[in-house]
C-alpha cells in the first residue's frame, strides 16, 4: 500500500509499507530555513517510530539541498536554528530505522551533513558535496563530528578547513558515499538497496548498526552537544564569524580582522 502525504509545502512524505520517502521542496536548490526544519523534525519523529527505513532526496533537477538558510546563522537566530537541526539528527541516531540518502546535485553544508549521516549514501553522477561554512568564517558542528569517524581526520581536516567541493566519485573515494549511479538510475539504485534490505531481518539489521557505531568509538550526542556549545558560545562572538555571515547576505565580500 502506497500513502502520499503532503505535510507543508516544502516537506513531502511517501509512504510505500513501511518505508518513508521524505522529500525536501524548496526550490531552487531546497535551501532549509527554520519553517523547513521544524517540519522536517516531526516528519522524522514520526517515520522513525512507523517505519524500518527512510530515505532521503531533494525535489528539482539541481539539488539534494544546499544547506540550511544563512540568514538563521546569526546570533540571534543560530541557536533556536542548531537546535531543529540537530533535533533531527538525534532522532536518527537514537532510532532503530534504517536511513538512506539519494543524492543528486548541489549537497552542501547541511545538505552534506544530512545525506553523509544516513547509512547509506547513494549519489547521481552529478552530485557535489562540500562543507563551504568555513568561507563564512564559521564551521560545521555536525560534520565536525562525524567526518571524522566517516573519513579519518585528514580527509575531514582538507575537506572543513579548506571548504572545497567533490564530487561523487571522489566522495565515494574518501568514504562519505556508498554507491554511485548514473542520474538516471539514482531511485531504482535506491529502491534494489531497500528490496535487498527487506530481505533480511530488520530485528538483525538494527542490532547490527547500533553494534557497528558502537565499536566505532564514536559518542555521538556528547562530541555533538561540545561541538554546539563550542559554535554558540565561543565561535559566534567572534568578529570574524558574524562579519562573514553579514558579508554573505549583504553579498560582498568579508573583511577579516582574525579575531
Amino acid at each position: 500500500m502506497t500513502e502520499t502525504k503532503t505535510i507543508t509545502e516544502s516537506v513531502h512524505v511517501q509512504r510505500e509499507g513501511r518505508v518513508a520517502w521524505i522529500t525536501l521542496d524548496r526550490p531552487p536548490l531546497n535551501v532549509m530555513d527554520m519553517a523547513l526544519l521544524h517540519e522536517l523534525g516531526k516528519v522524522v519523529h514520526h517515520a522513525t517510530v512507523e517505519c524500518d527505513i527512510i530515505v532521503f532526496q531533494g525535489a528539482g533537477p539541481k539539488a539534494f539541498s544546499a544547506g540550511v538558510e544563512v540568514k538563521d546563522h546569526t546570533p540571534d537566530r543560530v541557536g533556536e536554528m542548531l537546535s531543529a537541526f540537530h533535533g533531527v539528527f538525534r532522532q536518527l541516531w537514537r532510532a532503530d530505522c534504517l536511513s538512506i540518502a539519494a543524492v543528486h546535485g548541489h549537497c552542501l553544508g547541511g545538505g552534506a551533513e544530512l545525506s553523509t549521516f544516513c547509512d547509506f549514501v547513494i549519489a547521481g553522477e552529478s552530485a557535489q558535496f562540500g562543507q563551504p561554512e568555513i568561507k563564512l568564517g564559521c564551521f560545521p558542528p555536525l560534520a565536525l563530528v562525524t567526518y571524522p569517524a566517516l573519513i579519518g581526520p585528514r580527509a575531514a581536516v582538507d575537506l572543513i578547513l579548506t571548504g572545497r567541493t567533490v564530487g561523487a566519485q571522489e566522495a565515494k573515494a574518501l568514504g562519505l558515499v556508498t554507491q554511485v549511479v548514473p542520474d538516471a538510475e539514482l531511485e531504482p539504485a535506491v529502491q534494489k538497496l531497500i528490496a535487498a534490505l527487506n530481505e533480511k531481518s530488520h530485528a538483525v539489521l538494527r542490532m547490527t548498526r547500533r553494534a557497528l557505531w558502537q565499536r566505532s568509538g564514536l559518542d555521538f550526542e556528547r562530541s555533538l552537544h561540545e561541538a554546539e556549545e563550542l559554535y554558540t558560545k565561543e565561535l559566534m562572538r567572534t568578529h570574524d564569524a558574524q562579519e562573514g555571515i553579514r558579508a554573505f547576505i549583504e553579498k560582498r565580500a568579508p573583511v577579516w580582522q582574525g579575531r
